[in-house]
């Protein structure tokens, strides 16, 4: 979302926010509540955190001070330090960001050229400003810095999305948005070159869990602090609603009364532009002709 510059009479005024879809400070008191026991319900942030890392293992260039944006648990600036890499710690929760720096991610107090490597696990999927927040990241970034960030995307939680949806309208008087939207991985490209990143990939990877009951699924979710953050009124899910869904769980389970909900991991990579890194060819400046390559063909 980019910032409005509004005119008036007396010249520009000051910029104006546009509209947030997340409640600022709902995330930070969800992230809060899930502090003390987060280790118990971390596994898709742990599978995020191994992907990056093994992303990261791939580069063979050393860095030497990096930025953890969402720290959560700690495990990723761990990895991080165990690897030689000086680490400041940041995250949206007062409790999760104890001894590191509390900021959102969209609003960073760093200077630019910080860092020359900032890793992401598990939290930009619930940023209100993304475009703005991997600008900052870039601008964060020394010449040829590297980002690597993960996050849940697009497809994931088919079942419960459906069986929320499925509950609401059997109730009746109006369906609300339970889950925020989600980014696909061409989005996350998009992304990642509009901000000015380049040499940019992104990809994803599905994780699927086994659930005997919905009402787990849903305790995981709170413990990771990924239950409904979406700015305004939220309706409360009702004993009604409740046995809704757990009908709909009994009626799509397996044989052995489980039901694989799927996660569909998004993974994204780029650098801060760097005098030393590949160049495309100057437009014209081919000496061979394609035509011709294709006619020989």
């Amino acid at each position: 979302m980019d910032r409005l510059s509004v005119a008036s009479g007396a010249g520009t005024s000051p910029a104006v926010e546009p509209p947030e879809i997340f409640d600022r400070n709902l995330r930070r008191l969800r992230r809060d509540r899930a502090a003390p026991r987060f280790r118990e319900y971390s596994f898709v942030r742990d599978a995020i955190v191994e992907g990056l890392l093994d992303r990261l293992d791939l580069v063979t260039r050393r860095f030497e001070r990096a930025l953890d944006l969402g720290t959560a648990d700690g495990s990723l600036a761990d990895a991080l330090r165990a690897r030689g890499i000086e680490v400041v710690a940041s995250d949206a929760g007062t409790r999760f960001a104890a001894g590191g720096v509390q900021c959102d991610e969209d609003r960073l107090p760093f200077e630019p050229a910080s860092f020359d490597l900032i890793l992401s696990a598990g939290v930009l999927d619930s940023v209100n400003d993304l475009p703005g927040a991997l600008i900052q990241c870039r601008r964060a970034l020394k010449p040829d810095g590297l980002f690597l960030a993960g996050f849940a995307g697009a497809g994931s939680l088919p079942f419960l999305k459906r069986a929320l949806l499925d509950a609401d309208a059997a109730a009746g008087g109006g369906i609300p948005q339970r889950v925020h939207p989600l980014i696909d991985v061409r989005a996350a490209g998009d992304l990642l070159t509009r901000a000015g990143f380049v040499l940019t990939v992104a990809d994803g990877e599905p994780l699927d869990v086994g659930y005997g009951d919905p009402f787990r699924l849903m305790t995981d979710l709170r413990g990771m602090a990924a239950t409904n953050i979406l700015a305004g009124q939220r309706l409360p899910l009702t004993r009604g609603r409740l046995a809704a869904i757990a009908e709909s769980f009994a009626a799509k389970a397996g044989p052995d009364g489980r039901l694989r909900e799927r996660f569909e991991l998004v993974f994204m990579t780029g650098w801060s532009p760097g005098p030393d890194q590949p160049q495309p060819a100057r437009r014209g400046s081919a000496t061979a002709s394609l035509t011709a390559a294709l006619r020989a063909g």
